[in-house]
């Protein structure tokens, strides 16, 4: 028997949240975001399901602390896998972020324009994760061959309760983090020869940018219907929410072009020069 096509959004978002089965998810991803922008699904109701409290796993990977994750080198072949696979954990997170910022806020008074905005990401970020997976697979590997940490999915918990919050942690400071560190990666890859992983990493960072961009110009939404300066309201949630360092060097151009300014983050990072 056929499922059951999803009547809402925030259902649709709800199955792809709490399905397990990677494949799946990715597949109920893409689907919710067509039926979404083709306009044949309404955008919440009471019988929505509820939302998880956390997102559809498989068994593997291991979930472990950060600091006990293998080294990710890319000047061998393990290391590569290492670094493609903790992408990949990243990529799978980032699916289930935008999900869930679709399914917790679909109640908000935001124009429906923003749920266009994360259900790109969202399909855009599973997009991501298959290419990476595939690449594992390529590679010799899979994902949930080797450990993970949670700290990505910790964001959710401390930003439950308020979208600005959400905007600011999400996409304004992790997301923003990829576009930082990304380019020397590129750099890596190529001057070792991987230039099909260096191919997937250069469509994530171009994705990413129009990512920070969506959480930008939602966060400027909010603070401008508030009537508050949104780079002081980001220094504030970031101080309250953000459990780690707001780290230099930052990639101030690739942040700029997606409306993020120096006067958000510099202040929070007393080593940036």
């Amino acid at each position: 028997m056929s499922e059951a096509r999803p009547q809402t959004l925030r259902q649709a978002a709800i199955e792809a949240l709490g399905e397990a089965d990677l494949a799946q998810k990715a597949r109920r991803t893409q689907e919710a975001g067509t039926l979404w922008f083709e306009r044949r699904l309404g955008l919440h109701a009471p019988l929505d399901p509820p939302l998880p409290a956390r997102p559809g796993r498989p068994a593997k990977p291991d979930l472990v602390p950060p600091r006990t994750v293998k080294r990710r080198s890319v000047h061998t072949p393990e290391g590569r896998i290492a670094l493609i696979h903790a992408l990949a954990h990243i990529e799978l997170n980032a699916i289930d972020l935008a999900l869930d910022i679709v399914a917790r806020f679909a109640v908000e008074r935001v124009p429906r324009s923003f749920f266009d905005g994360w259900m790109t990401v969202a399909m855009e970020e599973a997009k991501h994760f298959g290419l990476l997976s595939e690449r594992l697979r390529v590679l010799g590997s899979h994902y949930g061959a080797l450990p993970a940490h949670d700290g990505l999915w910790q964001a959710v918990e401390v930003t439950a309760h308020d979208l600005a919050s959400r905007l600011a942690i999400v996409p304004l400071i992790l997301e923003a983090r990829g576009l930082d560190v990304t380019p020397s990666l590129l750099e890596k890859l190529n001057a070792v020869g991987d230039d099909e992983t260096a191919a997937i990493l250069s469509i994530i960072y171009e994705d990413e940018k129009k990512h920070v961009a969506i959480g930008a110009k939602w966060f400027r939404f909010l603070c401008a219907r508030e009537r508050v300066n949104p780079a002081e309201r980001f220094g504030t949630l970031v101080r309250a929410c953000f459990r780690g360092e707001v780290k230099a060097p930052f990639n101030d151009r690739a942040r700029a072009e997606a409306g993020l300014t120096p006067t958000f983050y510099r202040a929070l990072s007393p080593l940036s020069s």
